[in-house]
């Protein structure tokens, strides 16, 4: 990308398009015809992704409060994830399964078979790694059916530009479209919102979150063993490479950023970042070939100067800190106490989160505890009442502001969302024609290693 400036007039524009853009589809889902699941009061699902988080989500669908609900099919490519997400669900929601062997799709065109087995105003989950979203969604707008997408959604320009477009088809249709990112769902991360709104720690000038871990899921990958096939492999360890995930910033960190974007209700216009890559090999011993830094550090910048400070670490042994806060001209918000929205939010008057400076600390009903439920709960209330519900384009702006930080930090660059938002620089063209043979888009070279980011040696992209 290299050094970019902002053409503030231009951003100021693509913000106000995109705003326009939720107003007036407001306004057209209000006017549109119902679009309702058929065949009587139960809404069908059909899972297209069944790893852990396709079936938590899968759950969560079954067990929302508004009537009856069943998953009536299911599709992956890995025949085992399927069978063993099946047998999860199967054992917690039996009556609500209706899922034979015919309707059990695997392959890379098995999101199509699910989707057929759905009528207009179901609802269709998309829990596959990221890569693959556009073409699920593409073909959930042309059956009609709602949909749930899980985060993050794109890890570049191109399949960022894609999706705002089909989210204008999607409103004009009067479909439902939720996004996980389930903070949003958080009641105690509602009011604080609301607080911070109306004023009660001044206008915010810093925000800061961490997500200061151990490894976890695959961001961390040995030498590919030969089978599966590469691109499969590397579908299995999606969080290793960029292509297919973003790899763990934007899988890992997009909560804690999105949540303190909201608070401060804007998005930052650029990042300068910094990150490395420290250890290198297996506990045996072995070399990792995967493409993510062990630790990252971005500056994010608002339009009027703020900023947003998000560390990042994937590191055995050290201190953990996976927290988010908002400080204001009047004082301090606990945005999240644990993880991406645990409870409670409080405020403090002035800098200094002590019990004697608090102002408020969230109390929130037991049955509202959890933002997953939530998330489904809401979802599945606008579709069975025809409301407004559409959280796609602020899903795509979470998505790029996580591949802002992950290419600042790869390039050594300060780069602009503007300039990210229309990069012709797309990391896995062609995904939507893939099969069960095709190559990977990133093959490994002759010693099975895959190239990483560069700093300030790679500048235009970031491998």
């Amino acid at each position: 990308m290299g050094e970019t400036t902002i053409d503030n007039t231009s951003r100021r524009e693509f913000l106000k398009k995109t705003g326009q853009i939720s107003a007036a589809t407001t306004l057209v889902g209000l006017a549109a015809p119902r679009v309702h699941a058929a065949g009587g009061d139960t809404i069908q699902v059909a899972l297209i992704g069944c790893g852990g988080r396709g079936t938590g989500a899968a759950a969560d669908a079954m067990s929302v409060v508004q009537g009856p609900l069943k998953l009536v099919a299911m599709a992956d490519i890995f025949e085992n994830r399927l069978q063993s997400s099946f047998s999860s669900l199967k054992k917690q929601f039996t009556a609500q399964m209706d899922v034979p062997k015919e309707r059990q799709f695997l392959g890379f065109d098995a999101y199509r078979k699910a989707m057929d087995c759905l009528q207009p105003g179901d609802i269709a989950i998309f829990t596959t790694p990221l890569v693959l979203r556009w073409v699920h969604f593409t073909y959930a707008i042309e059956k009609g059916l709602n949909v749930f997408m899980e985060k993050p959604l794109t890890a570049d320009g191109p399949t960022s530009r894609r999706l705002l477009e089909l989210g204008k088809k999607s409103r004009a249709k009067n479909l439902k479209v939720g996004v996980g990112l389930m903070s949003r769902h958080s009641r105690a991360m509602q009011e604080l919102h609301q607080r911070i709104g109306d004023g009660e720690i001044g206008d915010l000038n810093m925000m800061r979150a961490y997500r200061m871990t151990g490894p976890v899921g695959s961001a961390f990958s040995e030498k590919w063993p030969g089978t599966p096939s590469e691109l499969l492999w590397q579908i299995q360890r999606f969080h290793s490479f960029i292509w297919a995930s973003g790899g763990c910033f934007n899988d890992f960190y997009i909560h804690v950023i999105d949540s303190c974007c909201w608070m401060k209700n804007a998005w930052p216009v650029k990042a300068q970042a910094l990150g490395g890559r420290h250890y290198r090999n297996s506990p045996q011993g072995k070399p990792y070939i995967d493409q993510n830094f062990d630790s990252y550090s971005v500056e994010y910048t608002f339009a009027d100067g703020a900023k947003l400070i998000l560390d990042g670490r994937c590191v055995t042994g050290d201190q953990q800190i996976y927290s988010s806060y908002a400080h204001g001209t009047k004082g301090m918000a606990i945005v999240s106490k644990a993880g991406d929205c645990g409870l409670p939010s409080s405020t403090y008057k002035g800098q200094r989160p002590d019990r004697a400076n608090l102002i408020w600390k969230s109390q929130v009903a037991a049955d509202q505890r959890n933002p997953y439920r939530n998330e489904w709960n809401d979802l599945v209330d606008a579709v069975r009442n025809n409301k407004p519900y559409h959280e796609l384009e602020r899903g795509v702006q979470a998505s790029l502001v996580g591949s802002l930080g992950r290419k600042a930090a790869h390039t050594g660059k300060e780069i602009t969302l503007e300039a990210l938002l229309h990069s012709d620089q797309e990391y896995a063209p062609g995904v939507d024609k893939l099969t069960m043979d095709s190559p990977s888009p990133l093959p490994a070279d002759a010693d099975g290693k895959y190239p990483i980011p560069m700093p300030g040696i790679i500048t235009d992209r970031e491998y």
